[in-house]
């Protein structure tokens, strides 16, 4: 039992989280995982780094599936991780139930993992509560093989979908939404291709262009708007929060990569025979382009075209005047819409030297690079911590954009900064809702650069140096220690080089 479902090539007990990344791949390749990480080596090209440097990737996949109705979510993993990844859901709001199936390393080595989870399955299969199940392993069950391509596709009509979401193997949990997404789109395709399907709760009466990304809430209203002068509608939003949407997903006239490292996802679209487009309408210039892209795809006449710029483009210039941003700014985030960010803010007035994305490059965000880079900004993909760290340092902005860390260090230096995913993320971009949406939160923070000058003189050399740490008494610097130390380290690295000879 234990070699066809792929027993671990190393001891159990070395597969832990501390095992590191090459140790977890090169078993998971082992024990019959190379088809799913040389397709994620494929979709999520990875450097300069190969860790990811934010949250676990899986809580991506795991929030796509927490939003969508009569979906159940099962993870399979260390405790450790299920702990924090369900911690972290519910933090974020989620109000569902996380199913785990635990393991030791009895029940790993065996294969008993795998109809552990597979009774799982079965048990919660009920048509009355669930239209999907979906079941995810980490990174020790991925690195032992545990094989979910061999849950059956469904249960009692409840669809079931397995995902493998390692850290090893998937670089950031935005790309991780993309595996789940990706994975529904293959099943919702291959159920289209094979017979009639539900149909979704509304249907247009218009072509439609699905939106490929995560985005606020007034988003998609306002690309509907826009895309109305052209004949068009606004279809879902992938991913989506029922299954049947997914229908009406791949049922497009052609789909928005609004987020554009939708790989997967983008594959599927295109099995179907779709096409799809980069960047948003985001701002005068990036709506504009936006537009007329949408109608030589979808075939649109050029006076219709002309007619939907010249209805918003007015609207979108004069609220982004009305409300300017004066200042440098350099951004940063892990959500993948940095660069239309990036755009925005340039368009309302400010300076953006840097943008920096843990997303990668591709095709689909290449509008997006050639205007910011023509504007003089660098955008550095696959940016590390230390790349947006030493950005903030070498262009000394009056705002930092970014993600906690980059957030901290900002403050550190009295530079005011606001925390991507939350402040930014949480307010429209697109079309003329999104002009000057920034605006006044951007200016706020800007605003307060005093207040931080004043904190950090207040706190100057609180809990740094000699005065790290614990104290009961008040601190004191003893430089003759220090001096003793250093001495001491250089006669010990003096002495293993003379052996070293």
């Amino acid at each position: 039992m234990s070699e066809a479902l792929g027993s671990p090539p190393v001891p159990v007990e070395d597969l832990g989280c501390h095992a590191g990344a090459d140790t977890l791949r090169a078993a998971a390749a082992a024990a019959g995982k190379s088809e799913v990480l040389d397709r994620y080596a494929a979709d999520y090209p990875k450097g300069p780094h190969d860790q990811p440097q934010s949250m676990c990737p899986a809580f991506g996949s795991l929030r796509v599936g927490l939003r969508m109705r009569r979906t159940a979510t099962v993870l399979s993993g260390s405790a450790c991780c299920v702990y924090g990844l369900t911690f972290t859901s519910h933090f974020y709001g989620a109000r569902r139930t996380v199913g785990y199936v635990p393991f030791n390393s009895e029940s790993l080595v065996t294969g008993k993992l795998f109809e552990d989870i597979r009774d799982a399955v079965h048990e919660l299969a009920d048509p009355a509560l669930y239209d999907t199940i979906v079941v995810t392993n980490l990174c020790v069950p991925t690195a032992s093989g545990v094989p979910l391509q061999l849950l059956p596709d469904a249960i009692n009509g409840v669809r079931i979908i397995g995902i493998d979401v390692p850290g090893f193997g998937v670089p950031t949990h935005a790309e991780a939404k993309d595996v789940l997404a990706g994975a529904m789109l293959a099943y919702a395709r291959k159920e289209a291709a094979a017979g009639p399907v539900a149909a979704p709760a509304s249907l247009p009466d218009r072509p439609t262009i699905t939106l490929l990304g995560e985005m606020f809430p007034a988003d998609p209203v306002g690309i509907g708007m826009m895309l109305e002068p052209l004949g068009l509608a606004a279809g879902p939003v992938v991913p989506t929060r029922e299954w049947r949407e997914l229908y009406a997903a791949l049922d497009c006239a052609a789909v928005a990569a609004i987020h554009p490292f939708y790989t997967a996802s983008v594959r599927e679209f295109q099995a179907a025979g779709r096409s799809v487009l980069g960047s948003a309408p985001v701002g005068r210039d990036g709506t504009a382009a936006w537009l007329a892209a949408v109608g030589e795809l979808c075939g649109i006449a050029a006076d219709k075209v002309a007619a939907a710029q010249n209805r918003f483009l007015p609207a979108i210039a004069g609220a982004l005047a009305a409300k300017p941003v004066k200042g440098r700014i350099t951004v940063s985030g892990y959500e993948g819409s940095e660069l239309l960010v990036a755009r925005l803010l340039i368009e309302s007035g400010a300076e953006v030297p840097y943008v920096g994305t843990a997303c990668p490059r591709t095709p689909w965000s290449e509008v997006d690079r050639e205007w910011l880079e023509a504007k003089g900004t660098r955008v550095q993909y696959r940016a590390s911590l230390e790349q947006d760290l030493c950005a903030v340092d070498a262009f000394d902005p009056d705002l930092a954009i970014g993600t906690t860390p980059v957030v901290q260090h900002a403050k550190t230096k009295a530079i005011p900064a606001l925390y991507f995913t939350n402040l930014i993320s949480a307010r429209p971009l697109m079309g003329p809702a999104g002009a000057g949406s920034l605006a006044q939160v951007v200016n706020a923070a800007m605003a307060s650069k005093d207040r931080f000058e004043t904190m950090r003189s207040f706190f100057e050399g609180v809990g740094e140096g000699h005065a790290a740490g614990i104290w009961e008494d008040t601190p004191r610097d003893r430089p003759e220690f220090a001096k003793k130390y250093a001495a001491k380290m250089t006669a010990n690295a003096k002495a293993e080089e003379a052996v070293g000879t």
